[in-house]
């Protein structure tokens, strides 16, 4: 019998990748819903804002469990860069509550009043979420196709800044880096590890 560290039977990851699965999977297609509400709308309504501040709500400390449950797990460049990602998420959990408590009607409303705060926490979040992407797709962890999704959709969302392009185009990367997360989250709940 095979005495080595990959021989023994299969289990199902504990509790942290559980609710760092479930967490992955229903944050973003939550707020994917809410940028689809948005656009059907032509702008803000109380409704979509509140259900885009639950799907803020696990964001800031989603990359960190998405780190957590990688083994091994990425290098610190991949810790920072979901540090990062997550300060920038609890800054944009802040601007839904804005747009509520102030009536805010469309995206670019929010933005005149906070763009160069706004800019500063995307560019933010773009910058962790590459460091993350890189340092994990080294790792091996996770399907090679949820990062490349997630990659994606960071250029476009950054592209999208760049570019005179309308704001709400800038749903269309959340929607590709959404879809990334949400591949890894399946990835949390589903890939088995062996006992040592």
């Amino acid at each position: 019998m095979d005495a080595t560290p990959h021989s023994g039977p299969m289990k199902l990851r504990g509790p942290l990748h559980l609710a760092v699965g479930i967490a992955a999977i229903a944050a973003p297609a939550l707020h994917t819903l809410t940028d689809i509400m948005e656009w059907q709308h032509g702008g803000f309504t109380d409704v979509q804002l509140w259900l885009n501040l639950l799907a803020f709500l696990p964001m800031p400390l989603l990359l960190l469990g998405l780190y957590a449950v990688q083994q091994p797990r990425p290098n610190a460049v991949g810790l920072l860069g979901a540090l990062l990602y997550g300060v920038a998420f609890a800054y944009f959990t802040y601007t839904s509550l804005y747009a509520l408590a102030e009536h805010l009607p469309t995206y670019a409303a929010l933005w005149a009043r906070l763009g160069r705060v706004y800019t500063f926490f995307g560019a933010l979040m773009v910058c962790g979420g590459f460091l993350f992407g890189w340092s994990s797709l080294r790792v091996g962890w996770f399907p090679k196709l949820s990062l490349a999704l997630f990659l994606t959709g960071l250029t476009v969302n950054l592209v999208l800044a760049l570019v005179p392009a309308p704001d709400i185009l800038q749903t269309v990367g959340s929607a590709i880096r959404n879809a990334g997360l949400i591949a890894m989250g399946h990835a949390a709940l589903t890939k088995r590890a062996r006992d040592a």
